[in-house]
This record gives C-alpha cells, sequence and structure tokens, in this order.
C-alpha cells in the first residue's frame, strides 16, 4: 500500500457532523422508547462514539472521544437536542437522510484511514471502516434488546460503509492526497441515499434452497 495520509480537516469536519447526527439518531430513538434524560444521553454517547470506540480499542490506540473533548461535546450537545426538540416532521425526513449518508460515507472512509495508518491490511482496513460507521447503531439496539437493523432487511447501509472503504482504497492507489478521502465519502453517502431511496436490500436466504430440502 502507499503512504496513506493524514485525514483532512474537511473529513474531521463532516466526521464531527456524523457523530451530531447519529447522536440525534440515538435521541431519536431513546424518545421512541420514553426513556428519561439519562436514557437520551447514553443512546446518543453510544450510536456516536460507539463504533470509533471499538475500532481504537481493537487497534490498541486510546479512543479519539477520549482525547479530543469535540467528540463527547458534540454527542452531549446532540442528546440536549433530541431531549428538547422532537426529531420528527417533514423538514426532518428530508434533511437527515443526507446528512445520515454524509456521516457513513465519512465514517467508513475516517475508520479505513485510521486502520491503515496503523498498518493494517487493506480488506480488514475496510471492514474496520464499516465497524466504525455501524458499531454504534449496532451496540444501541442491542442494548435496547433489538436485532441490529444492519443485520435485517434494510437499506444498504454496511454495504455503503464498504464501498466508501473500498474506494478509498482504490483511489489511494492513484492519488495520496485528499481526494482519495473525498471520493470515498462521496461514494459511500451516494450508495446509502440511492439504497434508501429506492429501498435497495439485500436478499435473503435463497427461497430454493428450502424447497429442495422439503422435496428430499
Amino acid at each position: 500500500m502507499p503512504d496513506v495520509p493524514q485525514i483532512p480537516d474537511l473529513i474531521a469536519f463532516f466526521d464531527l457532523l456524523g457523530v451530531l447526527a447519529n447522536g440525534l439518531l440515538g435521541g431519536a430513538v431513546a424518545r421512541r422508547y420514553q426513556l428519561d434524560p439519562v436514557g437520551f444521553t447514553v443512546l446518543a454517547i453510544i450510536s456516536a462514539l460507539g463504533g470509533g470506540a471499538i475500532r481504537d480499542v481493537l487497534l490498541n490506540v486510546q479512543p479519539v472521544a477520549l482525547t479530543d473533548l469535540r467528540y463527547l461535546t458534540v454527542a452531549l450537545v446532540a442528546a440536549a437536542i433530541a431531549y428538547l426538540v422532537p426529531l420528527e416532521g417533514r423538514r426532518w425526513r428530508q434533511t437527515f437522510p443526507w446528512v445520515d449518508a454524509i456521516a457513513l460515507g465519512t465514517w467508513a472512509v475516517v475508520g479505513t484511514q485510521k486502520a491503515l495508518l496503523n498498518d493494517i491490511h487493506w480488506l480488514p482496513a475496510i471492514l474496520l471502516g464499516v465497524l466504525t460507521a455501524c458499531g454504534g447503531g449496532v451496540v444501541r439496539d442491542m442494548m435496547l434488546g433489538n436485532v441490529p437493523v444492519i443485520l435485517q432487511r434494510s437499506e444498504l447501509y454496511a454495504t455503503a460503509a464498504f464501498a466508501g472503504g473500498a474506494t478509498l482504497v482504490l483511489l489511494h492507489l492513484a492519488t495520496t492526497g485528499p481526494l482519495a478521502s473525498l471520493g470515498g465519502v462521496l461514494v459511500g453517502g451516494a450508495v446509502c441515499l440511492l439504497a434508501r431511496k429506492h429501498g435497495w436490500m439485500l436478499p435473503t436466504e435463497p427461497r430454493w434452497a428450502t424447497s429442495r430440502v422439503h422435496r428430499r
């Protein structure tokens, strides 16, 4: 692999935007379950910072949420907003998918890039990017006693994150500038938006397999 540049400032901004978006999403879930302020805070922090924290533990580095106060601050602000302001209505439904898509693409790129900077092979690096993008939601769903959404028939959230990380790796073969990072964000975000708009989902188990077993 070529040398991987540090995460550009623009990507770092989108990273914090993703923390805000997923903190708001965690707060929205807390409102659906009628939780108290502590519940709002916990779900917002888990949604916003959980994936990155798991990634950093696997990389044996200090979680960025513990070393950069901006991340925890933004997550707490998101919890407060979600608690005080009901996140619903047409404007929320129109705006949130775009912010969510940008956040997903950014987290996939940041996770992949951080893994590459720690000399991880490109394939597990991409998977760590997927973990960064989806891990917080998985932990949140499990805390509430639900099957994680990304394991059910849902829009291609994990697939979009994989596409963003893979794009970053491929573009690094041609360029070492921030264009590779931006390209990964755009591809991951675009796949997420298109899947949501068109209802794209991965198939479940092949139908013919069950019928063939029954015939035997």
